[in-house]
């Protein structure tokens, strides 16, 4: 494919977008439509989606549109290239540029444009992370480094950069947590990569691992949120008895595959089974949450998040918490985690959990910048308090 006619292909899975289907559908059904398109293809596609719904507003305003054609014209521009080199109208490229397009609108620099954010949450954001606000947004507007998780039950993190960089994948140690390797070239050949294939490594932010590794200690620990699976798998490395438990048992459905390419045990309990199984020394709740530190990753959240929505997953963290309270020894631990950076979804849930759990104490807060490195996360660590 010519680059026009990639541009093109981002136009047209951008406007699907729009529509209200999800990104990662969008752009799955577009490649199972053109065939024709190889990877090196799909892959700047998907950077060009990707760049554009992270930069919507701003792209938006420099296009002078908010379709798909208008949005990709404003991304060119802000990159510096000329989009008349894209708008050819020969072959698959999109028709060239009208008189109308080819006028540069006036540069929009509001705060919610040159952030990238809806208007609605910028006191969210500035009242959660104040001088670090703008510098938090405009890391969220640039692609995230691809890191890996060492299964430290089969490798070494040394052994492991060697076997990968025999593989061509070349990688560099990640400040943010012992088991974590950024990659630096060669991120499309890691699931192809005989580690991959012999459980020695796992996707994982290095922020993410860093939850895991600050963990307090414990045999037997459940994952109550557990989702895809990472964090439960993180733990078991560690060396611990770790359970899994999501509300919707089809998110874990990929989990027993990667539990035995990694060595590992994780027992999945059902909600009805949860508490003939308790105590549990560490309960970890990565609670369902806006995903504002990971907008890098996937940044279509930031559009579709509404106020109304932001209450609802204040409420159901509550819930989670009040709950999974009930599943901790009485000398164990209740973990709580987001990977989100909004105060109301973070410090104040764990105060609010505090004020109605009056024999319950925190012993641990942490929150984990967006950075280079890693997304944003915030993790706390609760226990009953001694009488």
């Amino acid at each position: 494919m010519t680059p026009g006619a990639r541009v093109a292909a981002a136009m047209e899975i951008l406007d699907v977008i729009t529509t209200g289907r999800p990104a990662e559908q969008a752009l799955t059904q577009w490649a199972r439509r053109s065939r024709f398109a190889g990877s090196k293809d799909r892959s700047a596609i998907r950077d060009h989606v990707f760049d554009a719904l992270r930069r919507w507003r701003s792209a938006a305003a420099a296009g002078g549109g908010q379709n798909g054609r208008a949005v990709m014209l404003g991304l060119l521009r802000e990159d510096g290239l000329d989009p008349a080199e894209f708008f050819t109208g020969d072959g698959h490229a999109p028709p060239p540029l009208t008189d109308e397009e080819l006028r540069v609108p006036l540069s929009d620099k509001s705060t919610g444009v040159s952030w990238n954010l809806p208007d609605w949450i910028l006191p969210e954001f500035t009242g959660s992370l104040g001088a670090e606000a703008q510098k938090t947004a405009q890391l969220l507007q640039s692609r995230a480094s691809v890191t890996l998780r060492v299964n430290t039950a089969r490798s070494t993190r040394a052994a492991t950069q060697k076997a990968l960089a025999a593989a061509g994948i070349a990688t560099t140690p990640n400040p943010l947590c012992d088991t974590a390797l950024t990659v630096t070239e060669g991120a499309r050949r890691v699931k192809a990569s005989d580690p991959f294939k012999a459980g020695w490594i796992e996707f994982q932010d290095a922020a993410s691992q860093a939850v895991v590794a600050l963990l307090p200690g414990g045999a037997r620990c459940l994952d109550y949120c557990a989702g895809g699976g990472g964090k439960a798998l993180a733990m078991a490395a560690d060396g611990r008895t770790v359970f899994a438990h999501d509300v919707d048992p089809a998110r874990m459905k990929d989990l027993p595959g990667r539990a035995e390419r990694a060595g590992a045990t994780i027992a999945q309990l059902e909600t009805a089974a949860l508490q003939s199984h308790a105590p549990f020394d560490v309960v970890l709740c990565d609670a369902p949450c806006s995903g504002s530190g990971s907008w890098r990753r996937a940044p279509h959240g930031k559009w579709t998040l509404s106020p109304g929505q932001l209450k609802n997953l204040t409420r159901i963290q509550d819930e989670i918490l009040a709950e999974a309270a009930h599943l901790v020894s009485p000398e164990g631990a209740l973990v709580y985690a987001t990977c989100s950076v909004l105060k109301r979804e973070n410090e104040d849930r764990i105060e609010t959990f505090l004020a109605r759990h009056q024999d319950w104490s925190c012993r641990l807060q942490r929150r984990f910048d967006v950075q280079q490195h890693g997304d944003g996360f915030f993790t706390a660590h609760l226990t009953r308090v001694e009488l």
